[in-house]
């Protein structure tokens, strides 16, 4: 437990942590990386070098500080991270490098105003705070490994089928090289491959969303290339699955995690929102509903550049005229010809306010800016936030 004087002086440096987080979590990840290389096996180098998991790690740092004296009230922010902590193989022992590499960055950035009571208070509730994650994360790590066909850490998975579905986006159908059984999960989580490129220094891990309803003998991925784009290389993990990986080829997978998923208890009208490869967990959700809800009213939207870049429509009009309780509506931004869409352009709140209805509950995922563009329409529209789902790929980030 942390004393009152303790938790008065984390508090005091929330306005601090409010300026100069990015530049201390920046600060901190490079003084890690310096002292411990081996952590570049675990880490996203390119969300390293985007700003987006030192922004992501300000944000946390920030909330912990802010609620330092109410720390609950951030345990499903603890328990999401968590999610991912687990697929990455975090453990216990990497805690205390974490800890000492972050005072040294505060030190560092805030100089003589980091004064040695502040460094000891953050010293002491860095180790509540790191205390209750490895307590969440070995719950994670039992639950995991107990389950039926589950594991812990990384297993070999072979590639059973690979399937281009657009111009950008291709499916990996995995099954166990030990012929065992596989975890079950929840539609909406995702499994994470680690992989480690011809020459490549360290190994590279990524998350990639399950686009299939669970209940099958194998896992599927479908996975975007992420080609050099002007100020963004190119994906290495993406690259490498699409141009190097072929069937027969094994793949390091760690079981199924994540907290976005798809409340199947309400039966209340159920839209599902995806841009580009957002639809990977909207695939899985839409499935799994049809078949576990076959009462439920279900509205799918996808939106994509062109018809070469939608994955899955085939997939999805089957689905559309096998079930009266779905309808769904493509968006194009630039269709290719004579559209054979619904809209064209953008999603916006007017098209929202035609094709689907106010009480319902939203779940959406894609790239960033679609899915501000999304909420702030839901919110223009005044729809409930309990009633607003979505999921960043990538450290959380903000809309």
């Amino acid at each position: 437990m942390l004393t009152q004087e303790t938790i008065d002086i984390i508090k005091s440096t929330v306005p601090v942590l409010e300026v100069h987080g990015k530049d201390i979590t920046t600060a901190f990840y490079n003084m890690m990386f310096e002292n411990h290389p081996e952590l570049l096996n675990i880490f996203n180098h390119a969300n390293q070098r985007e700003g987006k998991q030192p922004q992501a790690l300000a944000n946390a740092v920030y909330a912990a500080a802010a609620h330092i004296d109410h720390l609950e009230d951030i345990l499903p922010v603890v328990k999401q991270i968590g999610q991912k902590h687990r697929a990455l193989n975090i453990l216990p022992e990497h805690y205390p490098i974490v800890g000492e590499n972050l005072l040294a960055a505060i030190k560092k950035v805030l100089g003589d105003a980091a004064t040695p009571e502040i460094l000891d208070a953050w010293a002491k509730a860095y180790g509540v705070i790191a205390d209750a994650f490895i307590g969440v994360e070995a719950e994670m790590y039992r639950e995991t490994e107990e389950a039926p066909g589950g594991w812990r850490g990384f297993r070999p998975f072979v590639v059973d089928r690979k399937i281009k579905e657009s111009d950008v986006i291709t499916s990996f159908y995995l099954k166990p090289q030990d012929g065992g059984a596989i975890a079950s999960y929840l539609p909406g989580q995702y499994i994470t491959v680690r992989v480690k490129p011809e020459g490549e220094t360290y190994t590279h891990i990524r998350h990639y969303s399950l686009s299939a309803a669970p209940g099958q003998d194998y896992y599927r991925i479908s996975v975007k290339r992420e080609d050099e784009t002007p100020g963004k290389p190119a994906g290495v993990v993406s690259t490498y699955l699409h141009d190097a990986v072929n069937e027969g080829d094994v793949l390091e997978i760690s079981a199924p995690a994540g907290s976005f998923t798809l409340d199947t208890k309400t039966d209340i009208p159920l839209v599902l929102i995806s841009g580009g490869v957002g639809l990977t967990p909207m695939i899985s959700m839409l499935e799994t509903a049809l078949k576990e809800q076959p009462e439920r009213e279900i509205t799918y939207i996808h939106a994509a550049i062109n018809e070469g870049f939608h994955a899955m429509r085939e997939h999805v009009e089957q689905l559309d005229a096998a079930h009266d309780q779905l309808k769904s509506y493509v968006c194009y931004e630039k269709p290719l010809g004579q559209c054979t869409c619904h809209k064209t352009g953008y999603i916006d709140l007017p098209w929202l306010q035609e094709v689907t209805s106010k009480e319902s509950d939203f779940y959406f995922c894609g790239p960033v800016p679609f899915m501000s563009a999304v909420y702030q329409a839901l919110q223009a529209w005044g729809v409930p936030a309990e009633r607003i789902h979505y999921e960043f790929f990538g450290p959380a980030g903000s809309l």
